[in-house]
């Protein structure tokens, strides 16, 4: 028996990437995005869309850091329409029943599905912005006048230590709610599946179930990697204001608009900051999913691969099957035979999952599929 080619070796490292979405997932690869989603009839719906990156036109976005902001903001925009899409597919009927939904088609481009959306990815931000970044900053405010002294550089640490825990426990109180647990079910499908395809194996909801639910590339790790980055970032700010220039930020900071605007002016240079820690972020992120097996990424990826037991739950075959379907349909040159056909259409009835079971078939260049040889 054939020893099976390593992952590297085919190159499907960082080929695809996907997110769970309501009832579903969804894979992107390239500029093909796929998304698959179970009917409320048991069926499967695959909803496809182009999505080309304005790094394709502009040679300034792909420079390192500066294209890691701008893959945050394109990835927050394809979120908010693939969730608007896959919660549509839950509720079609009603949509279709609906004469004041069809009107706003017609007429204005858009329906109350995607207005409920804006609305509520707004209020998520503004919610993130609210918990991760100003209540740290007031809490450490607060702690220096509970203690009586000022915390100096250290604020910055104090401050990054309360991130950590209102994150944690904002991913534990949301898992407890049963929509969200299968969100994070269908969120470990996602790895699942994607790990599956990237170690070779043959692509069936079985193999993908063996694989781990805990991937290098996935958000929560960046979500995690961004806060540990601020943390760094800051004390190193104000250790070089402090101890190189001998300068005394607080005191400045105070002085101009006094104590109990000082939150507002750390949330605000927090927020100036943000797009450097994303881009460095995601070159971290990419660099780690591309090179597992590095000792020092290891150590670096643990804290987040940690925060994953949290975001991702054991998926059913069902789910798997779904994961699938997708990342088949986002990669039609790495599975040629795969008939996306039954899922395009609305499904009146339950389809076997004959399709999204069969095994992956070499690309249609000839490339090695990492499948293992047969005596």
């Amino acid at each position: 028996m054939k020893k099976k080619e390593s992952p590297s070796a085919c190159g499907r490292l960082g080929k695809v990437g996907g997110e769970a979405v309501l009832d579903g997932v969804m894979m992107k690869a390239g500029s093909r995005c796929a998304t698959a989603v179970r009917t409320p009839n048991g069926g499967i719906r695959l909803l496809e869309r182009e999505f080309h990156s304005v790094r394709e036109k502009c040679k300034l976005f792909r420079l390192p850091i500066l294209r890691g902001f701008v893959n945050f903001i394109e990835t927050m925009r394809l979120s908010m329409q693939v969730l608007t899409a896959s919660a549509e597919v839950g509720i079609e009927e009603e949509l279709e029943a609906s004469k004041s939904e069809g009107w706003l088609k017609r007429h204005l481009g858009f329906s109350m599905m995607d207005v409920v959306t804006v609305l509520s990815s707004l209020l998520g931000i503004a919610l993130a912005l609210v918990l991760f970044i100003y209540l740290p900053n007031l809490a450490s405010t607060g702690l220096e006048r509970l203690v009586g002294r000022e915390l100096g550089i250290w604020k910055a640490l104090t401050s990054g230590v309360l991130k950590i825990f209102i994150f944690i426990l904002y991913i534990y109180l949301v898992s407890l709610m049963p929509d969200i647990r299968r969100t994070f079910q269908y969120h470990g499908a996602e790895h699942k599946s994607i790990a599956c395809y990237e170690s070779g194996e043959p692509l069936t909801p079985e193999n993908a179930d063996k694989c781990s639910r805990l991937h290098p590339r996935c958000g929560t790790s960046f979500m995690f990697v961004m806060i540990l980055l601020g943390i760094l970032l800051s004390l190193g700010a104000r250790a070089v204001l402090e101890l190189g220039f001998g300068l005394d930020f607080e005191e400045m900071t105070r002085a101009a608009v006094g104590r109990n605007l000082e939150p507002l002016i750390y949330t605000g240079i927090g927020l100036v900051l943000l797009p450097l820690i994303m881009g460095l972020g995601y070159e971290f992120l990419m660099y780690a999913g591309k090179h597992p097996a590095n000792p020092l990424v290891k150590v670096l990826s643990a804290p987040g691969l940690w925060m994953q037991r949290l975001t991702t739950r054991k998926p059913s075959l069902d789910q798997l099957e779904i994961a699938i379907v997708a990342l088949k349909a986002a990669m039609p040159e790495a599975f040629p035979d795969f008939d996306k056909t039954p899922y395009l259409a609305p499904v009146k009835e339950a389809q076997a999952p004959t399709e999204a079971t069969g095994e992956a078939s070499p690309a249609p260049d000839g490339t090695p599929t990492c499948q293992e040889d047969t005596p």
